[in-house]
């Protein structure tokens, strides 16, 4: 199971050239789910939607389709709230990406993995120094990670001989998600991405 797909798919500067020129905003995720079968959630991480919101985006996306959502993580107290709206996307919810500035904190980190069914799987974005020594949680961008791996192709423009390198070091299970850019370039570097694996 490798999903890739890009950071995000409600752009209308993507229009033409991913989107066709005349299709609706309203349209955009049922295209970008016919072409791709994930797709990373970033704005999540600065307003979380109703957990109706969610509902919908599930109900629009087909059978297989996962969206990585991430949790900036500043106040404990949001956890439950935000679990309680995420999980409203039922089996369309993929890796949660639980983005922390913070110092290491063993207490933050026991309290979040704790808070977790069993069956949400978190892909940790540290942002400080200070966890470089934590190997017992799944990292962002780790290629030897356990149980699955989460990729983020942060450098456009990638090169055919980037993304031969990159689907070389991918293994099953993984997830990969292209940054986006104002022109439709992240769908066209996944698409050639998936070629090469």
């Amino acid at each position: 199971m490798i999903k890739i797909g890009t950071s995000g798919w409600s752009y209308p500067s993507w229009r033409p050239g991913f989107y066709p020129a005349e299709l609706q905003p309203a349209e955009f995720l049922r295209f970008y789910a016919e072409r791709f079968d994930t797709v990373e959630l970033n704005s999540t991480g600065y307003r979380l939607p109703s957990a109706d919101q969610f509902r919908r985006w599930a109900d629009t996306v087909p059978d297989g389709f996962e969206f990585a959502v991430k949790f900036s993580l500043v106040r404990l107290d949001r956890v439950t709230t935000f679990l309680e709206r995420v999980l409203a996307l039922g089996d369309r919810l993929g890796p949660v990406r639980v983005v922390y500035e913070g110092p290491r904190d063993n207490g933050t980190l026991s309290f979040v993995q704790g808070s977790v069914p069993a069956d949400v799987r978190l892909a940790w974005d540290f942002r400080d120094e200070s966890w470089t020594s934590v190997d017992s949680v799944l990292r962002v961008n780790d290629p030897g990670a356990e149980p699955f791996r989460y990729l983020r192709l942060r450098e456009p423009p990638y090169s055919d001989d980037d993304l031969r390198a990159i689907a070389a070091t991918i293994r099953d299970p993984t997830y990969v998600y292209v940054r986006h850019e104002d022109e439709p370039t992240a769908p066209s570097t996944a698409d050639r991405l998936r070629a090469f694996l």
